[in-house]
């Protein structure tokens, strides 16, 4: 059956509280490795006043402007980072694992299935990191037969402790006699899209507070995968985002009724999958160490200072059309995000986004403003964009939430940030495509 409002697409829930429940396999296993029987808790969870002086603009050495990571799930701090997730920067392997259902006999198979998601999600992380992280997905060659019908799970979005607890214990106990989990960083539970039971609404990362243990390893999240053939657009990388503790960007409404999109709306991943420029925010870069000291700029002071900031998709093999229209190939080494520090707990960031990379469909070009907050918790609204014009919209076919399509400042624009004062102009654009702001704090 086909989703409704095609266009607009409801991002799903990522993370969500499983209870404690007593895992323990009772697999006969043909080789010498074994799962562990564990007693594991699911997580529950699904994330200064400015120096009146002469204005500089530095690289953060030692930082100002980092946020403090906090307690919350998915703290957009990035003083430290949460050791218990994998950080992204080096290669990581991911198993793929599908699982079929006595009550279903499945329509397609493991590798039409692994190529609905790669090489996509890999192209887009390699994209996103300017080459420095490549996940590399391993996918079984055949389906692991589940124990229970699919419909014994009672599998949807808001699932309950016990019936997901279930399902994982099935799974590992099914899929341990073919996978040693210990040569893997990520995992993705696969299933049949085509079972009764199976709802493509309900795809998400299981975090795990207590470790279940396989082969020696550590299993501390799991992503259970319930998606459609084709499935939604770009979801496995979503996904992936949670597993290297990025929060949820979008809103959901307490009555799930109303708009997803009006925190930050095409303008990264981890709020829509089918944004038009889904590309990670600079932040997000900055805290998977994708962005080199010297490429972020802090913004101190109360007098203006001017600086060039190259778009953010721009990198090795990524070609940027200047405002000449010739291309600029290789960019990726100059500034990418400025920051102005406007309290102990927020800070607002400033990029250059257009049609580049993981962007090509970008509704505007031009400098994208928006607000962090190190203590909001994921879908508690951690980054909001803020909208240079507020009252027009723009893609309206296309576009997740129109009404933030048009929120970055253009060229010749001047904008200042309601609530801060800070100010930002966008004077012209170089050569090569950099654009040439100055942002004077408030």
């Amino acid at each position: 059956m086909p989703r409704p409002f095609p266009l607009r697409r409801l991002p799903r829930e990522a993370l969500e509280g499983l209870g404690a429940r007593c895992l323990a396999t009772g697999a006969v296993r043909p080789r010498l490795r074994s799962t562990a029987a564990v007693c594991t808790t699911l997580s529950a969870l699904a994330a200064t006043s400015l120096i009146a002086a002469p204005s500089v603009a530095e690289p953060f050495s030692p930082r100002p402007c980092e946020l403090r990571r906090t307690a919350v799930h998915h703290s957009e701090g990035l003083d430290t980072w949460n050791a218990a997730y994998p950080r992204p920067a080096r290669a990581l392997a991911a198993v793929m694992v599908f699982l079929s259902f006595p009550d279903s006999r499945p329509l397609t198979t493991p590798a039409e299935l692994a190529a609905d998601h790669f090489p996509a999600t890999t192209r887009f992380f390699q994209r996103a990191s300017y080459g420095a992280f490549t996940l590399r997905p391993h996918p079984l060659r055949n389906w692991i037969r589940m124990p229970r019908p699919s419909t014994a799970y009672d599998i949807r979005r808001d699932w309950s402790a016990e019936h997901r607890g279930a399902y994982l214990h099935d799974a590992l106990a099914a899929a341990d006699p073919h996978v040693d989990f210990s040569r893997y960083d990520i995992v993705y539970f696969v299933a049949d899209p085509d079972a009764p039971g199976v709802d493509s609404d309900a795809t998400k990362v299981v975090n795990l507070s207590s470790p279940l243990r396989a082969d020696g390893a550590d299993v501390r999240r799991v992503v259970t995968v319930f998606e459609n053939h084709p499935p939604d657009r770009l979801v496995l990388a979503h996904e992936t985002g949670h597993v290297f503790d990025l929060p949820d960007l979008y809103h959901r409404p307490a009555d799930g009724r109303g708009d997803w999109d009006t925190f930050v709306g095409d303008w990264d991943l981890m709020g829509s999958q089918f944004g038009l420029a889904p590309d990670l925010f600079g932040w997000h870069k900055w805290k998977m160490g994708w962005l080199r000291p010297r490429q972020v700029t802090c913004v101190r002071g109360s007098g203006p200072t001017r600086l060039t900031l190259e778009p953010l998709g721009a990198g090795p093999g990524v070609v940027v059309a200047g405002t000449a229209g010739a291309p600029s190939f290789g960019l990726g080494r100059g500034t990418k995000l400025a920051v102005v520090r406007t309290g102990t707990d927020s800070a607002l960031a400033f990029e250059a986004r257009g049609p580049v990379g993981n962007d090509a469909a970008a509704c505007r070009a031009g400098v994208l403003v928006y607000r962090v907050r190190g203590g909001t918790r994921s879908g508690g609204g951690p980054v909001e964009v803020i909208d240079a014009h507020p009252h027009t919209e723009a893609c309206w076919e296309d576009s997740v939430y129109p009404p933030l399509a048009d929120a970055p400042v253009g060229l010749g624009e001047s904008f200042t940030v309601p609530g801060d004062g800070v100010r930002v102009e966008v004077e012209g654009r170089t050569g090569s495509g950099a654009w040439t702001v100055k942002i004077t704090p408030g």
